[in-house]
Protein backbone atom coordinates (compact mmCIF):
# COMPACT_ATOMS: atom_id res chain seq x y z
CA UNK A 1 0.00 0.00 0.00
CA UNK A 2 1.22 3.24 -1.01
CA UNK A 3 1.09 5.69 2.19
CA UNK A 4 2.92 8.47 2.88
CA UNK A 5 3.47 8.93 7.72
CA UNK A 6 2.56 12.96 7.18
CA UNK A 7 -0.44 14.19 8.58
CA UNK A 8 -3.02 16.35 7.08
CA UNK A 9 -2.97 19.88 8.75
CA UNK A 10 -4.59 19.94 12.10
CA UNK A 11 -6.16 23.41 11.68
CA UNK A 12 -7.99 22.57 8.44
CA UNK A 13 -9.05 19.19 9.99
CA UNK A 14 -10.75 20.96 12.65
CA UNK A 15 -13.29 21.99 10.37
CA UNK A 16 -13.99 19.00 8.94
CA UNK A 17 -17.56 17.72 8.61
CA UNK A 18 -18.23 13.79 8.90
CA UNK A 19 -17.46 10.63 11.33
CA UNK A 20 -17.96 6.64 11.38
CA UNK A 21 -19.85 5.27 8.23
CA UNK A 22 -21.21 1.96 8.19
CA UNK A 23 -22.75 0.11 5.21
CA UNK A 24 -26.06 -1.47 5.94
CA UNK A 25 -28.44 -3.17 3.43
CA UNK A 26 -31.80 -2.98 4.64
CA UNK A 27 -34.54 -5.55 3.12
CA UNK A 28 -38.22 -4.69 3.85
CA UNK A 29 -41.06 -7.15 3.27
CA UNK A 30 -44.65 -7.06 2.28
CA UNK A 31 -46.01 -7.32 5.55
CA UNK A 32 -43.41 -4.01 6.53
CA UNK A 33 -40.59 -5.85 8.54
CA UNK A 34 -37.18 -5.55 7.85
CA UNK A 35 -34.45 -7.78 7.67
CA UNK A 36 -31.19 -5.71 8.23
CA UNK A 37 -27.67 -6.94 6.95
CA UNK A 38 -24.48 -5.71 8.43
CA UNK A 39 -22.29 -5.80 5.63
CA UNK A 40 -18.99 -4.17 7.73
CA UNK A 41 -17.81 -5.85 10.76
CA UNK A 42 -16.39 -2.06 11.58
CA UNK A 43 -17.12 1.54 10.87
CA UNK A 44 -15.06 3.37 8.10
CA UNK A 45 -14.93 6.80 8.37
CA UNK A 46 -15.37 9.76 5.91
CA UNK A 47 -15.19 13.59 6.07
CA UNK A 48 -15.54 16.53 4.30
CA UNK A 49 -12.76 19.15 4.87
CA UNK A 50 -13.30 21.81 3.06
CA UNK A 51 -15.40 23.63 5.63
CA UNK A 52 -12.08 24.04 7.88
CA UNK A 53 -10.85 26.26 4.93
CA UNK A 54 -11.11 29.89 6.13
CA UNK A 55 -7.76 31.65 5.05
CA UNK A 56 -6.15 31.64 1.24
CA UNK A 57 -2.96 30.31 3.40
CA UNK A 58 -5.14 27.16 3.83
CA UNK A 59 -5.95 26.59 0.67
CA UNK A 60 -2.37 27.02 -0.53
CA UNK A 61 -1.33 24.66 1.76
CA UNK A 62 -3.80 22.14 0.86
CA UNK A 63 -3.07 22.30 -2.65
CA UNK A 64 0.57 21.37 -2.05
CA UNK A 65 -0.93 18.83 -0.12
CA UNK A 66 -3.27 17.38 -2.67
CA UNK A 67 -0.36 17.94 -5.42
CA UNK A 68 2.07 15.37 -3.06
CA UNK A 69 -0.55 12.88 -2.47
CA UNK A 70 -1.64 12.88 -5.73
CA UNK A 71 -5.29 12.83 -5.45
CA UNK A 72 -6.65 9.38 -4.25
CA UNK A 73 -3.24 7.75 -4.84
CA UNK A 74 -0.90 8.02 -1.58
CA UNK A 75 -2.99 7.69 1.90
CA UNK A 76 -1.65 9.61 4.89
CA UNK A 77 -2.82 10.45 8.33
CA UNK A 78 -5.75 12.85 10.17
CA UNK A 79 -6.76 13.64 13.24
CA UNK A 80 -10.50 13.37 13.75
CA UNK A 81 -10.96 16.28 16.22
CA UNK A 82 -14.01 14.22 17.53
CA UNK A 83 -12.10 10.90 18.27
CA UNK A 84 -8.65 11.14 18.68
CA UNK A 85 -8.05 10.30 22.74
CA UNK A 86 -7.89 6.68 24.32
CA UNK A 87 -7.23 5.95 28.07
CA UNK A 88 -7.16 2.66 30.37
CA UNK A 89 -7.55 0.61 26.69
CA UNK A 90 -7.32 -3.37 27.43
CA UNK A 91 -5.13 -4.48 24.92
CA UNK A 92 -4.56 -8.14 26.14
CA UNK A 93 -3.50 -10.43 29.25
CA UNK A 94 0.11 -11.60 29.82
CA UNK A 95 1.37 -14.90 29.37
CA UNK A 96 4.76 -15.22 30.18
CA UNK A 97 5.81 -15.44 26.27
CA UNK A 98 4.14 -12.67 24.00
CA UNK A 99 5.92 -9.82 24.09
CA UNK A 100 3.90 -7.38 21.32
CA UNK A 101 0.29 -6.42 21.68
CA UNK A 102 -1.98 -4.36 19.08
CA UNK A 103 -3.15 -1.03 20.57
CA UNK A 104 -6.99 -1.05 20.34
CA UNK A 105 -9.86 1.27 21.43
CA UNK A 106 -13.02 -0.27 22.58
CA UNK A 107 -16.40 1.33 22.13
CA UNK A 108 -19.50 0.62 24.51
CA UNK A 109 -22.49 1.42 24.45
CA UNK A 110 -25.04 -0.69 26.99
CA UNK A 111 -24.40 -4.48 25.49
CA UNK A 112 -23.18 -3.78 22.60
CA UNK A 113 -19.63 -2.83 21.90
CA UNK A 114 -17.26 -2.48 18.99
CA UNK A 115 -13.27 -3.23 18.92
CA UNK A 116 -10.83 -1.00 16.53
CA UNK A 117 -7.14 -1.68 15.96
CA UNK A 118 -5.36 1.62 16.45
CA UNK A 119 -2.34 1.60 13.68
CA UNK A 120 -1.26 5.33 13.59
CA UNK A 121 -0.75 6.06 17.12
CA UNK A 122 0.75 9.96 17.62
CA UNK A 123 4.32 9.40 18.41
CA UNK A 124 5.09 10.67 21.99
CA UNK A 125 1.57 10.03 23.34
CA UNK A 126 1.62 6.08 24.44
CA UNK A 127 1.76 5.10 27.94
CA UNK A 128 1.67 1.27 28.66
CA UNK A 129 0.31 -0.04 32.17
CA UNK A 130 0.64 -3.68 33.22
CA UNK A 131 -1.18 -4.54 36.12
CA UNK A 132 -2.46 -0.60 36.35
CA UNK A 133 0.68 0.46 36.52
CA UNK A 134 2.69 2.81 34.55
CA UNK A 135 5.44 1.39 32.55
CA UNK A 136 8.16 4.46 32.05
CA UNK A 137 10.91 2.13 30.34
CA UNK A 138 11.25 -1.64 28.70
CA UNK A 139 8.81 -0.99 25.99
CA UNK A 140 8.73 0.24 22.49
CA UNK A 141 6.08 1.15 20.06
CA UNK A 142 5.97 1.38 15.70
CA UNK A 143 4.00 4.45 15.43
CA UNK A 144 3.41 3.34 11.68
CA UNK A 145 1.70 -0.02 12.75
CA UNK A 146 0.36 0.88 16.60
CA UNK A 147 2.41 -2.55 17.34
CA UNK A 148 3.17 -2.04 21.80
CA UNK A 149 6.45 -4.31 22.42
CA UNK A 150 7.92 -4.86 25.62
CA UNK A 151 11.42 -6.08 26.26
CA UNK A 152 10.09 -8.89 28.76
CA UNK A 153 7.04 -10.60 28.22
CA UNK A 154 4.14 -9.40 30.61
CA UNK A 155 3.51 -12.57 33.24
CA UNK A 156 0.46 -14.80 32.81
CA UNK A 157 -2.19 -13.11 33.78
CA UNK A 158 -1.57 -9.40 34.18
CA UNK A 159 -3.67 -7.20 32.42
CA UNK A 160 -2.35 -5.01 29.83
CA UNK A 161 -4.08 -1.47 29.23
CA UNK A 162 -2.51 1.87 27.44
CA UNK A 163 -3.11 5.61 27.45
CA UNK A 164 -2.45 6.92 23.69
CA UNK A 165 -3.29 9.32 20.95
CA UNK A 166 -3.80 8.45 17.50
CA UNK A 167 -4.73 9.49 13.43
CA UNK A 168 -6.69 7.79 11.04
CA UNK A 169 -5.07 6.02 7.92
CA UNK A 170 -7.66 8.63 4.91
CA UNK A 171 -7.14 9.47 1.44
CA UNK A 172 -8.65 12.05 -0.51
CA UNK A 173 -11.88 10.27 -2.36
CA UNK A 174 -11.80 12.55 -5.33
CA UNK A 175 -9.11 12.82 -7.77
CA UNK A 176 -9.93 16.37 -8.73
CA UNK A 177 -9.32 19.97 -7.38
CA UNK A 178 -12.86 22.19 -7.64
CA UNK A 179 -11.37 25.24 -6.92
CA UNK A 180 -13.55 28.41 -7.47
CA UNK A 181 -12.72 32.20 -7.58
CA UNK A 182 -14.47 34.13 -5.41
CA UNK A 183 -12.48 37.17 -5.75
CA UNK A 184 -8.92 38.09 -6.28
CA UNK A 185 -6.40 36.07 -3.33
CA UNK A 186 -10.09 34.57 -2.04
CA UNK A 187 -10.81 31.28 -3.49
CA UNK A 188 -13.16 28.33 -2.23
CA UNK A 189 -13.21 24.51 -2.60
CA UNK A 190 -16.43 23.07 -2.12
CA UNK A 191 -16.14 19.36 -1.62
CA UNK A 192 -13.20 17.93 -0.07
CA UNK A 193 -14.12 14.07 1.05
CA UNK A 194 -11.39 11.95 2.69
CA UNK A 195 -12.03 8.34 3.45
CA UNK A 196 -10.27 5.80 5.81
CA UNK A 197 -8.52 3.26 4.25
CA UNK A 198 -7.81 -0.22 6.31
CA UNK A 199 -4.40 -1.04 6.74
Amino acid sequence: MTFHEIRFPDDIAYGASGGPEYLTTVVATASGFEQRNVNWAAARGKWNVASGLKHQSQLDTLIAFFRARKGKAYGFRFKDWTDYKAFAQPLGVGDGANKSFQLLKTYSSGAGNETRTITKPVQGTVVPYLAGVKQTSGWSVNTTTGILTFLTAPAQGVAVTADFEFDVPVRFDTDSMAVTIEQIDLHQWSDIPIIEIRI
